[in-house]
């Protein structure tokens, strides 16, 4: 399922979130919180205080999904940054999700071009 959206831009909310939010509160906490735009095509997602539960919020053509993970063992390495809000690509996403850690430290800076010239 995710990997429909490989250039998806990925906004996590830093910090703890109650995981018995449903779609319609999550959806205010991106708009009035995170400042996100529900309908851009990005991924916002959500960890609880035991860093065993992530959920992602996006919106999918015609309504929203929301995709949750929750792992039987371990815990996810959830970001402590100073922010409420950090960004990430569709690919740093999936490698928090499999455990592993994700820090801008030895990551190589993504660049855009308009023109070779």
């Amino acid at each position: 399922m995710m990997h429909m959206f490989v250039n998806a831009q990925v906004y996590l909310a830093l910090g703890v979130t109650d995981m018995r939010k449903s779609i319609n509160t999550l959806s205010i906490l991106v708009q009035e919180q995170m400042g996100g735009d529900l309908f851009s095509g990005s991924l916002f997602a959500f960890c609880n205080r035991k860093r065993d539960i992530v959920k992602v919020l996006f919106w999918d053509r015609n309504g929203f999904c929301l995709f949750e993970k929750r792992l039987e063992k371990d815990r996810f390495r959830w970001p402590e940054k100073s922010e409420e809000v950090m960004r990430l690509t569709q690919r740093e996403l999936m490698w928090l999700l499999d455990g592993l850690e994700v820090s801008p430290v030895g990551v190589h800076e993504e660049l855009e071009y308009e023109s070779v010239w």
